[in-house]
């Protein structure tokens, strides 16, 4: 699997979306069933159920909100799994979507959360930062840097607009994570020892999500 993993991720968002709509002719409670699939909340997360902070990564409130966080996945994880490759580029959006939910977990406590959207506001911050560094290359210029200023601070904008249900706490707390990785981790690695890591540390992230999926379903099964 090399430099596609983006349509993996994106192949299990579709999924999941379609077990909640099948199921939804089933368990008409809609708040149950998202949690049931892993949506975040706070007082849930807080007793103990932590691995809704990942799961949440996964799941969407609708049709609609599925076709715009995937469309982004599709735009930016093949950018920045083509330039970064596959190891870094699943680092950055587990990490910094993982860093989003923990910042709803902080500032909408109360609230019910879902989407990727922090995940995918991290690939933002990825290349935003990316363009600042003096090793980026010339030709990625336009796709880094201040190319992306208008569509971050519209989203920030929006995200302000009373009533619209958008977690601005998850894109800021991915942004500002996926700028620091950006900013600090060279595009180029030429160590092998360095390459193995981020091999490692991809690894291990995944292994997060196995795990935290593995601890739902048996939240799931005494519930």
């Amino acid at each position: 699997m090399k430099k596609e993993s983006f349509y993996y991720l994106i192949l299990i968002n579709i999924i999941i979306l379609l077990l909640i709509e099948i199921l939804k002719f089933f368990i008409p409670n809609e708040v149950m069933l998202y949690l049931l699939f892993g949506a975040q909340y706070g007082p849930l997360v807080s007793s103990g159920q932590w691995y809704r902070i990942v799961t949440a990564m996964f799941v969407h409130g609708g049709f609609i909100h599925l076709v715009f966080n995937m469309y982004a996945l599709y735009f930016l994880g093949r950018i920045v799994e083509n330039v970064y490759g596959t190891d870094k580029f699943l680092f950055f959006y587990f990490s910094t979507g993982i860093i989003g939910n923990l910042a709803t977990q902080f500032f909408y406590y109360n609230s019910f959360s879902v989407g990727a959207s922090g995940a995918i506001f991290g690939l933002v911050g990825v290349l935003f930062a990316a363009g600042f560094r003096r090793d980026t290359p010339y030709t990625l210029k336009p796709i880094t840097g201040t190319a992306f200023l208008p569509m971050i601070l519209v989203n920030i904008f929006l995200g302000f607009i009373p009533g619209s249900n958008i977690n601005n706490a998850a894109h800021l707390g991915g942004f500002l994570s996926g700028m620091a990785l950006g900013y600090f981790i060279p595009i180029y690695e030429y160590s092998w020892n360095i390459r193995k890591l981020w091999k490692i540390l991809s690894r291990v992230l995944v292994g997060v999500i196995i795990v935290s999926y593995i601890f739902l379903i048996i939240e799931g099964v005494k519930g």
